[in-house]
């Protein structure tokens, strides 16, 4: 049962892959924060519907590193320790980088694009505890089995 699951996501995720890749001629991530063909502007992911200046992309690209960076640091600090009452700080640790991360980046946007973002911000946790429960619903199958 659990080769066919993982069978059958992996079997999911591979058109998603192949869409996400550049078509041949266009630069990868890059070229999605540059803009495209047409020089249409768009930033990755939850930015780019947002009309992002140039200033706005690269004040976010290095926040987005600064905090991928201390995320990181954060997870291999913890990594040894796995009672339950580390991974809960860890968890709350890197909970509390990215919501400093998000305030900083909303911070840059003007009204029109904040409203934009805090409904992306709205969509992505609601993403977030769907996965929390998809993961506690396969831990409780695993111990069933």
């Amino acid at each position: 049962m659990r080769k066919t699951l993982i069978a059958a996501l992996f079997a999911a995720a591979l058109p998603t892959m192949a869409m996400a890749m550049p078509s041949p001629g266009e630069e990868g991530p890059r070229h999605m924060m540059d803009g495209g063909p047409r020089g249409e502007h768009r930033g990755p992911g939850m930015f780019r519907d947002l009309d992002l200046t140039k200033e706005q992309r690269k004040a976010i690209g290095e926040i987005m590193g600064e905090q991928m960076h201390s995320r990181d640091e954060v997870t291999k600090r913890y990594l040894d320790k796995l009672p339950e009452a580390d991974k809960k700080a860890m968890h709350d640790e890197i909970k509390a980088k990215r919501d400093a991360t998000h305030s900083k980046i909303r911070a840059l946007l003007n009204p029109e694009q904040q409203k934009a973002f805090d409904e992306k911000q709205k969509k992505m946790e609601a993403r977030r505890a769907e996965w929390q429960e998809f993961q506690a619903w396969k831990a409780k199958q695993g111990k069933v089995q």
